[in-house]
Formats: C-alpha cells, structure tokens, sequence
C-alpha cells in the first residue's frame, strides 16, 4: 500500500517601499510599490510551501533548515530553498501528488500572474502545472494585510511514497 503524508505551511512577511525590484511570489517579480521585507528574498509563497513539504516528511521547519541567523542564507533567491526541500523529501522516497496554495495580500492583485508562478513552481518541485494550484484572497481591507503593511500565504502539499 501507498503512504501518504500531508504537509502544511504558513508564512508572513512585512510589506515595505525600501524594498526595490518589487515583489517576489511564487518564484517571480511582480511589479509592485512594495517589495517583502526577509532575510532571503522574502517569497513568502514559496516559504509555505517549504514549510508544507518538511512538515509533511517530519523534518521541521524552514527555519531548522535555513535559520535566519545564518548569513549563508542572507538574500537567498527562495527557489533554492525550495529546491533543497525537495530534494530532502525525495531522498526520504516521496513524491509530490499535489500542492494546493493561498496568497492573502491586499495589493497588487495577483491573478495575472498565477500562471506564471504555477509554471515556475511545478517547474522546481518536477510535477505538472495541473498538479500546483494557486489561490488569491485580499483581507478585505481588514488587519496588516488589508492595510498593505504584509503578505500571508498558506499551503498544503500531498506526498506518497509508492
């Protein structure tokens, strides 16, 4: 029989103009007045879903494996970090069924870019696009995020192993 482990995975990050080069969500720039304010490159998107794939292996956090005390890790590209997360599950022998993801961010709206992020992250995880999925919410103009000073997104992966 197959083993399945379900992982999920939660990440904030504060929103600021000092930021330049705009956002960066789902492994790609967006334009945008304000940019994520991290240790690496803040891809708040790409931070849940690592935290999603060693959650669903026991293998921690983002954090145990890339603290941000540590200067290696200082102004990451975060697909990297994806990367090495995978490849960690993978030597645990799982594969990724699906990932399932939300954005909460008041602004920029986002949906033009789903695609894209979805290409780029099937891409480094090695599944179909079909396999990545990628939702938008605002908060409605309610707390931090409705108030543009952050970005949330939470994800939730299915691996099996054969």
């Amino acid at each position: 029989m197959p083993q399945f482990r379900i992982g999920q995975g939660i990440d904030f990050h504060q929103l600021s103009t000092d930021i330049a080069g705009g956002l960066r969500l789902g492994g790609i720039s967006l334009p945008s007045d304000k940019g994520a304010v991290g240790h690496s490159d803040a891809d708040v998107l790409l931070h849940a879903i690592c935290d999603a794939l060693l959650g669903a292996a026991a293998l921690g956090d983002i954090g145990t494996h890339f603290p941000d005390t540590d200067p290696a890790w200082k102004g990451i590209d975060s697909r990297i970090l994806l990367q090495q997360c995978v490849d960690k599950v993978r030597e645990l022998g799982y594969a990724l069924c699906n990932l399932d993801c939300t954005v909460c961010l008041q602004a920029p709206r986002i949906k033009p870019y789903i695609p894209a992020m979805q290409q780029e992250i099937a891409r480094i995880v090695q599944v179909n696009p079909d396999q990545v999925s990628i939702k938008a919410t605002t908060t409605e103009r309610l707390g931090f995020i409705g108030r543009g000073e952050g970005v949330a997104a939470l994800a939730i992966v299915l691996l099996m192993k054969p």
